[in-house]
């Protein structure tokens, strides 16, 4: 479980094939002091959970499976990619964003930046099956950050980044075109849910 606060923008520093010929072994580099990490720790890399397989002074390595780099921007991922990372939360820690599973509900697309103000508003292009779970002042993950929704139209909706943001995580290298991990809020996913077997149930009973 995560919040979606980034804590440190990493680096993909080499990327090598593991185990079969669809997994990938991914080296992160991170100004993180990583023999604090055991081994089998939690860390969501822009947004997706991956296990700490391998540690060093300054990297990391993680193994992502096909069916991982198939639903989610890792496999697009080179060498010199940012990569923005947090650690997993504690019991006890501020809960400054929301919560953030790590777990990736599809990949979007930025489709616009303009100056607002002192940020930048940006819109997102997700998948049409995660339009429902998007509400406006809704909460929603972009690449693993923690990010109000401050507007939904028909196919996308809208976030502002303030310049903050933009330095400390990969929001500062970001271009249109570019593909986003999203992940919608938790509990906007168990509502659909249990709303649409809720209807179900009535229509079977009418």
């Amino acid at each position: 479980m995560f919040t979606g606060l980034v804590t440190d923008l990493g680096t993909v520093r080499a990327i090598v094939p593991a185990g079969t010929a669809t997994d990938l072994r991914l080296e992160i580099a991170t100004a993180w002091n990583t023999a604090a990490i055991e081994f089998g720790a939690s860390v969501a890399c822009s947004g997706c959970c991956l296990t700490v397989v391998e540690r060093g002074e300054g990297w990391m390595a993680f193994n992502a499976s096909g069916e991982t780099l198939s639903k989610t921007t890792l496999g697009r991922w080179r060498p010199g990619t940012r990569v923005n990372l947090e650690r997993s939360l504690k019991v006890g820690d501020e809960l400054g964003g929301h919560f953030v599973s790590g777990h990736v509900d599809g990949v979007g697309v930025a489709a616009l930046a303009e100056p607002d103000g002192g940020s930048v508003r940006w819109r997102f292009r997700p998948p049409p099956a995660l339009m429902q779970f998007i509400a406006a002042k809704g909460s929603v993950a972009v690449d693993g950050v923690s990010l109000t929704v401050n507007d939904v139209d028909a196919d996308g909706f809208g976030v502002n980044i303030i310049p903050h943001t933009a330095a400390v995580t990969s929001f500062g290298a970001l271009r249109p075109g570019d593909p986003v991990n999203l992940e919608v809020d938790m509990l906007a996913r168990y509502v659909a849910r249990i709303l649409g077997q809720t209807a179900a149930a009535g229509a079977r009973g009418a």
